[in-house]
């Protein structure tokens, strides 16, 4: 299942009912402090009931609560549903034909809590379609007893094929009485799904994603147990699951010793009986198991001794290990809420976190849901998952979905600004980073040097920019303004072919939005501009040997070959590549006549305006 919308009703600062749509990759919740952000992931972790998160009584609306209202809602609306679900011994039916599904044919659960609430729901319901007649409206609260008595008094009998099954019971009645007479209702879990012991609720919460939210405010100090070795917690997990081998182990241990401790008694008798007598063997202290593990970098330092960035970014990473870990081996979803992971971190991790994320968010069953408030990542945030949090006249927050207005609106409220150069500029190429500009720029002027092409990009006034992504807010703030000054642009990828399935999946889904909008869009044959670069030159200038193919991670094999990052790669040998080179490193056939892709992308990019 995958969380398509999130609804709050009088929940803090939300008064009446706020509908939040979640994206199904990464929802970024974007706007200024203390408008509503926290809120949304906090309220997802009440409902999910992930660890330490629990409603309190000052959990509802102030100002509802002097109205005379004492109820507040967090509801949850699926999408993406199990194609079966088995209720009754093996046989299996669906959320459809259950009549579980709202209008839309989502599954809708609503949690209600008490103003006075003790942490958990006072109700949880089922919001669906559901028929309202008498016996209909209740099947799923019927034991199979009363279910074979009424398909008996309706004359269903015949048309069940296996009468120990409830389901098929519960079939047979509904096709007896179409047209059903359907309604929306509030199906109460404990009255309404309550047969055989309330398996049926069990059955569908098994089919929930599973929440994780990391907190800005998460202790990380050396005095925190976790921040300091996020492993021990790993220990106590492994001790855990492995309690009744150590026990069974501890016996075998004590039967051992104590059979040495009897027959040194026997022996002791023959000697002087009476203080043979007098001694009864047993353990003084059961044996105490501790294990102490640590992650220490080349230089030795442990966890407790790095800066406070390095610990979030560790716990980061430990928190979302344990949540893959509670999902291994199952199709269940998983949603990562992170609040504010600017936190703590130099701007470099800030956007390097962020970057992950985005990766992580285009893996099936993955949903990742960020609040930000700072300019840079908010920046990154694709534009179909950007939520802006602010506050109407009366100064109630509001939630606002993507929209020309609304990104506008974003921009200017956190500081969003357009990539520089733009004031020179005839046309602009968008690229992802600094290494694709190196990338262009040498390129072009190299093929123009030697007489290949008529201009570089500079002197064709073609500005390429970095975007971090064509889809994020920063690059929507750039196409606006060039769209404003009448410039015209196109957008320069690396095609990651060879790579994450998620990713080029990812990239093929820009390109059809870039040329929907009647842009060009260009992507590299190879995996990533580091494909080009030729190993020859690499050895002579590093005495490095390296060797890849068109489609594995270059980057990475040069970086670690030559010991340096894998994205300074480019700044560090492409400036050296010649022209002859170039069109070498990037020829290819087609249908038997011989190209050279750069030099054609070279063209393209210095005539496109």
């Amino acid at each position: 299942m995958r969380l398509k919308y999130l609804k709050l009703t009088n929940f803090r600062g939300y008064q009446s009912t706020t509908v939040i749509p979640i994206d199904e990759a990464m929802t970024g919740i974007v706007g200024r402090n203390d408008f509503g952000k926290s809120t949304v992931l906090e309220a997802l972790a009440i409902f999910f009931e992930a660890d330490g998160a629990k409603a309190d009584k000052n959990d509802i609306n102030c100002f509802r609560l002097q109205a005379g209202e004492n109820k507040f809602e967090i509801c949850c609306i699926f999408d993406e549903l199990p194609d079966k679900l088995i209720l009754d011994v093996n046989v299996e039916t669906t959320l459809s034909d259950e009549l579980l599904l709202n209008k839309e044919g989502c599954l809708e659960v609503v949690k209600v809590f008490k103003a006075n609430t003790s942490g958990k729901p006072e109700k949880t319901y089922i919001r669906c379609q559901h028929p309202v007649d008498d016996v209909l409206n209740n099947m799923l609260g019927l034991k199979i007893t009363d279910l074979k008595k009424f398909g008996k008094e309706w004359g269903v009998e015949d048309d069940v094929v296996d009468k120990r099954v409830a389901s098929l019971w519960r079939k047979a009645i509904r096709d007896h009485s179409q047209p059903l007479n359907l309604d929306e209702t509030l199906l109460d879990i404990d009255k309404g799904l309550s047969a055989e012991g309330k398996s049926v609720w069990g059955k569908i919460e098994e089919q929930l994603p599973t929440f994780a939210l990391f907190k800005a405010d998460r202790e990380s100090s050396d005095g925190d147990a976790e921040a300091k070795n996020p492993l021990q917690q790993a220990v106590k997990d492994a001790q855990d699951n492995l309690q009744a081998q150590i026990s069974a182990l501890e016996n075998q241990i004590e039967q051992s010793v104590l059979d040495v401790a009897n027959r040194t008694l026997e022996k002791l008798k023959e000697m002087a009986p009476e203080l043979a007598n007098e001694l009864t063997p047993r353990f003084k202290d059961k044996p105490k198991w501790t294990f102490n593990f640590t992650l220490d970098g080349d230089d030795g330092i442990p966890i407790n001794k790095r800066g406070s960035g390095v610990r979030r970014l560790i716990l980061l990473n430990f928190f979302r290990a344990e949540a893959e870990k509670s999902v291994l081996g199952s199709n269940r979803n998983v949603i990562y809420a992170i609040e504010e992971p600017e936190t703590s971190q130099h701007p470099d991790y800030q956007v390097m976190l962020m970057k992950a994320l985005l990766e992580l968010a285009n893996k099936d069953n993955r949903q990742i849901l960020v609040t930000t408030h700072v300019p840079a990542l908010a920046g990154l945030i694709p534009i179909e998952g950007v939520r802006y949090v602010t506050k109407n006249a009366e100064g109630l927050p509001m939630v606002k979905m993507p929209s020309d207005t609304v990104l506008k609106e974003a921009a200017e409220s956190l500081g969003v600004l357009p990539e520089t150069g733009m004031e020179r500029a005839k046309g602009i190429v968008l690229v992802e980073g600094k290494s694709d500009v190196t990338f262009l720029r040498h390129t072009t002027s190299t093929l123009k040097d030697a007489g290949y092409i008529r201009a570089s990009l500079d002197e064709a006034g073609i500005v390429p920019l970095q975007t971090g992504g064509s889809g994020n807010v920063k690059h929507w703030v750039t196409l606006k303004l060039a769209d404003s000054l009448g410039l015209p642009w196109c957008v320069f990828l690396d095609s990651d072919v060879g790579g994450s399935p998620e990713q080029v999946k990812s990239i093929q889904k820009r390109k059809v939005e870039v040329e929907a909008q009647g842009k060009a869009f260009y992507s590299t044959r190879k995996r990533e501009i580091e494909n080009y670069l030729c190993i020859d030159l690499i050895k002579d200038e590093s005495g490095a040997e390296v060797n890849f193919t068109d489609t594995c991670d270059a980057k990475k094999i040069i970086g670690n070959a030559v010991g340096i990052k894998p994205d300074d790669v480019i700044d560090r040998f492409w400036p050296s590549m010649s022209a002859i080179k170039i069109i070498e490193k990037s020829n290819y056939n087609d249908n038997g006549v011989d190209k050279s892709e750069l030099l054609e992308l070279s063209q393209k990019l210095t005539t496109f305006v």
